[in-house]
């Protein structure tokens, strides 16, 4: 039997490593030249066959006027190093030097690291008997953030939503019915 606490140990572990393992340029470009990519690639296809990529990159990001979100170029092989060399670059995650630290995403991304980190603060002030679930949920609230770009930026903010939901009802539980 599973027991209360590690449900909540378990969440508040899971989804504070999502926040802090999230996908900026870096990993991308990581994930892209760690040789894995290329791997699958080559098991998958065989021929002469030319890779494209198909990007929205932030510094060089426009919105397409008939979406509003931004708009993808298509960049040829050319961009496997350009991404090797992004990746090399890594250590500039978080620093002044890191450029694409500075768009809205990003900040975003930071910004639910450290309010998570005051969630799990009052989820062990507030915790007890009758509100353990909503606390797990609570905690869980992360879950709700997927893809990228966007489509993450839309996550983000319906997990605020719901977030905001479950706060006011830890901070005013409904009343307990007694029995008559």
């Amino acid at each position: 039997m599973v027991s209360n606490s590690s449900v909540l140990a378990e969440a508040a572990a899971k989804y504070y490593h999502k926040l802090l393992a999230y996908k900026d340029e870096y990993e991308v470009a990581r994930l892209y030249t760690d040789g894995t990519f290329m791997k699958e690639l080559q098991a998958q296809f065989t021929g002469n066959y030319k890779l494209q990529f198909h990007m929205a990159p932030p510094i060089m990001e426009k919105n397409d006027p008939a979406t509003g979100r931004p708009k993808k170029r298509t960049f040829g092989p050319w961009m496997l190093r350009a991404l090797s060399l992004l990746a090399k670059f890594k250590s500039l995650r978080g620093t002044p030097f890191d450029i694409f630290g500075y768009n809205a995403e990003r900040k975003m991304e930071r910004a639910l690291i450290a309010e998570y980190e005051a969630t799990v603060e009052l989820v062990l002030q507030k915790l007890n008997a009758r509100n353990h679930a909503l606390c797990a949920e609570l905690l869980s609230v992360p879950d709700v953030i997927r893809g990228y770009g966007p489509v993450k930026m839309g996550n983000m903010e319906k997990a605020k939503l719901l977030r905001a939901d479950l706060l006011e009802k830890l901070e005013n539980p409904a009343p307990v019915k007694k029995a008559a």
